[in-house]
Formats: structure tokens, sequence, C-alpha cells
């Protein structure tokens, strides 16, 4: 079976190319509070030996940002902070990691995000727009009534012409949902329509067995299309 992969422009991670050709990389998630620095190292450490290229960790407070530093300094593949909320979290994690991710439906008004862009620019990492069907912005959600495909795609289109608006375009995009016709939906609308390396996974799919099988579904598929630069399956246990 011949795949002819979606053009992309291409981004880089640290040391890592992605989009514009480069191979799929697989990235992963920590799960302590990163203050727990040997127990986030720990996971670290298992995930790189097993092959992991990328690893997100979950940045929700100022301890978390004052953790990074000592965990950066003991990994050999890029670090991504995961930011929800308070935008000056990702300020302070630029300094450190090698991309930041922001979520369009709940960093806040524009301003907070000119804010996160000056900081990733002045670090010369790149950022992740990570839409979530479960915290679309109350407009879309007026709009649709509830979370759809379109509505995704709708967000992530949005968020994107923005930051090209100002003349940012280091980043990387994904559309998550649980529901995986909604995300293959909200990911094949959006491809069409942009030519931004994208993350691919089904937030939240479910318990080891259930999980491993819609994202099996989701990701193969997408695949299978061409979409996807890199990508991570979510299990909720």
């Amino acid at each position: 079976m011949h795949i002819t992969r979606r053009k992309t422009r291409q981004i880089q991670v640290g040391s890592l190319k992605i989009g514009g050709g480069a191979p799929i990389s697989v990235q992963s998630m920590t799960i302590p509070h990163p203050r727990d620095v040997v127990g986030t190292l720990e996971q670290i450490h298992r995930l790189e030996e097993a092959g992991c290229e990328l690893i997100r960790v979950a940045v929700p407070d100022m301890e978390a940002v004052d953790a990074l530093p000592k965990i950066k300094a003991q990994m050999t593949v890029p670090l991504i902070a995961d930011i929800h909320f308070d935008h000056r979290l990702a300020l302070k994690a630029a300094e450190v990691v090698d991309c930041v991710r922001i979520n369009p439906g709940n960093i806040g008004p524009w301003w907070k995000t000119e804010e996160v862009i000056k900081a990733v620019n002045d670090n010369g990492i790149p950022l992740r727009v990570g839409v979530n069907g479960g915290s679309l912005e109350k407009p879309l959600l007026d709009k649709y009534g509830y979370p759809t495909a379109e509505a995704l795609a709708e967000s992530a289109l949005n968020a994107v012409h923005a930051l090209e608006d100002v003349g940012f375009t280091n980043m990387k995009v994904s559309l998550k949902a649980s529901d995986v016709h909604m995300a293959i939906d909200a990911y094949w609308l959006f491809a069409q329509q942009s030519n931004c390396p994208i993350h691919i996974g089904i937030t939240e799919a479910g318990t080891a067995a259930t999980g491993a099988v819609k994202s099996a579904v989701g990701l193969g598929w997408l695949l299978s299309q061409g979409i996807g630069d890199t990508l991570r399956v979510s299990l909720a246990a």
C-alpha cells in the first residue's frame, strides 16, 4: 500500500524535525506532577528507552515550572510543556523547554496568546495549538450547539490564521476528541485548509484495551490518508 504524506511546512522541536517530509515522530506524556522530579524522570527514561521521540509534561502551576530545568537537564529527547488557563506559566516555561502547547479554548483573551508568541519567539521554540472537543471556545459552542468536527476544525483554523496574521508560523496543531469519527473528520477538514504540521491523537481514548482499539482505528485511518506528523496514544488508565 502506497501512502502519500500530506505536504506541510517543517518546524523543529529541539533537534527533531517535524513535518516537511520528516519521519513521523512518536510522543508520550508523563503522569506525575513535575515537582516529583525523580518520578517524572523515571517515566521519561523508560519512554526514552522504548524509543519515544518527544515527551510532554503537564505544567499546572509555578511549582511545575520551577522543576522543569532539573527535568530537562536529565533527558535526551525534546521536552514539551503542556499549559492550560494561565498563560504566565507558558512565558516562564518557554525559557526552558523545546516547545509549548496551549489550548485556544482556555488560554484566555488574544493578548495573552500574543505574549506567549513573543516568549516562544524570543527563545526560538515552536508552539503547539492544541484544540480539544471538551474545551471549545464559547462562540463556537453557541454556533454549533455542541462539539462537532466542524467546530474543532474552525477553532484550529481561527487560531492558525490569527497567528499567521501576526507573522507567526512556527507551530503544529492538534484537534482532539474522544469520539473517533469526530476526531477523524476534524483532522481531515483541517488538513484540507492548512499546511501546518499536525499532531494526531484520540483524547482520553479509554483503558488499555478500548483505548488501544480506538486509537488504532483513528490514528490508522489518518496515517493511511497521509495525515499526521507526530502522534500519541492517549489512555485514561
